[in-house]
């Protein structure tokens, strides 16, 4: 894979690293921690205090427990040094020995290689945490209208990779990706004590991935692939310092246990925020040796994938080999007025949530700038600034399911999706 400089990267998407877990806490403030005291060589005498009224305590923010926890001191306890290498390693660095197993997302050359053989529409599912549960909504809701289309491909970071699998393979999935939606709480997806490398720990997040991505959807998955269609997981590798796109159906078809475990790995790390999830080791194969290379959040680059941006635009010899692009914003992407509490967790919170909003519209402008150039036309869905259920925690299950059924009803009413072209203003904030 070769070197290309990422040109059009969006800066504030990576602040989206905190967002599913501060836009959702409960609005209390962070406990304070009381100074370290040493004794004194001497006692010396009382001097008369200053009265002062006293400041009421600051309760601390109780976090649900994971699932079945790990026996104590596990997350705490340092893990191996990883063998050195360097850039040449990594630029023939192969996985289980598959050449199209993935390609680095701002390469041209690379991503000609895992163009699908069908056409059709693609579908980009942007990253959002709990939002998430929107775009699993609309699916099924268009599912059930009969208007859901027959994606020739789909691609995901964040949450929008944990969904990706079931966008692929259609209706047929619509329950699993309900369930996903209804039943999971926060502590199937982490731990709050932090680890060596991260805040908080996400053994819970891999478990709920190993349950969920089942020998048989593997196989499902690569049997789609085999069709033409292509199914890509954006993650971040941190050693390159790029994007990687990760071809999953060439991963599924392989078919063995190997395969199974890398596929769940890569959703894993496509889902790990940086810092406050633990990064995820994946293991390459370069120069006879063995690399351990880090992986977290695909939405470090950008909230969302469908090209090199090179290949967006039109500037090389690949040209996009699709007439209709649909892409699923996890947030609101017009500004509401939310008056903020003088709290550093709903200051933070918000100043947070507001930066993913301003990258998800400048990264849909660059879209349909490009788009519009090739011909190609994008339909954007958004969450409605009508929806206003409270969230009462991180991943609060009430609130996730009201969000799903919003989509859903949006979808069977025809009200998700606006076609936009570039340079239209359009009522729900995508502007030139």
């Amino acid at each position: 894979m070769r070197a290309f400089n990422n040109t059009v990267g969006i800066a504030v998407a990576s602040l989206s690293i905190c967002a599913l877990l501060l836009a959702r806490l409960p609005l209390s403030p962070w406990p304070t921690q009381a100074a370290a005291q040493t004794p004194a060589s001497a006692p010396k005498a009382k001097e008369p205090k200053e009265l002062k009224p006293k400041e009421p305590k600051q309760p601390r923010i109780n976090l649900p427990a994971a699932k079945g926890a790990p026996r104590a001191g596990a997350a705490t306890e340092a893990k191996p040094a990883r063998a050195p290498f360097g850039l040449e390693d990594e630029a023939e660095a192969l996985v289980l020995g598959l050449p199209d197993a993935r390609a680095w997302g701002d390469s041209e050359e690379d991503f000609a290689r895992l163009l699908p053989k069908v056409d059709g529409p693609w579908l980009a599912l942007s990253g959002g945490g709990s939002d998430g549960a929107y775009a699993a909504g609309l699916l099924t809701g268009l599912t059930q209208a009969g208007k859901r289309p027959d994606f020739a491909v789909v691609t995901g970071a964040s949450i929008g990779a944990l969904i990706a699998p079931y966008a692929f393979l259609g209706a047929r999935y619509d329950e699993e990706l309900h369930d996903e939606f209804s039943t999971i709480t926060a502590g199937d997806i982490f731990e709050d004590r932090p680890t060596v490398d991260s805040l908080t720990d996400s053994w819970p997040l891999g478990r709920t991935i190993d349950k969920r991505v089942t020998p048989q959807l593997l196989a499902d998955v690569a049997a789609e692939h085999a069709r033409g269609r292509r199914l890509f997981v954006v993650t971040t590798n941190l050693d390159a310092g790029r994007r990687v796109i990760w071809n999953m159906g060439a991963i599924a078809a392989r078919g063995d246990e190997q395969a199974l475990k890398l596929f769940r790995a890569v959703l894993l790390a496509s889902a790990s925020i940086p810092g406050i999830f633990p990064p995820v080791l994946i293991e390459a194969q370069s120069h006879g040796k063995t690399v351990q290379e880090l992986h977290n959040d695909g939405t470090i680059t950008a909230p969302f994938f469908i090209a090199p941006e090179s290949v967006l635009a039109g500037s090389g010899t690949v040209h996009l080999p699709t007439k209709q692009i649909y892409v699923v914003a996890n947030a609101k992407l017009s500004q509401q007025f939310d008056m903020t509490t003088l709290q550093t967790a709903a200051v933070l919170g918000r100043s947070i949530s507001l930066a993913l909003q301003s990258g998800l519209r400048i990264e849909l402008l660059l879209t349909l700038a490009a788009a519009q150039k090739q011909g190609i036309t994008v339909s954007v869905a958004q969450i409605d600034p009508a929806f206003e259920h409270p969230a009462r925690g991180i991943f609060d299950p009430d609130y996730m399911k009201a969000l799903y059924d919003f989509g859903v009803e949006q979808a069977k009413q025809g009200k998700a999706f606006e076609t936009v072209d570039a340079g239209q203003t359009t009522a729900n904030g995508l502007r030139k």
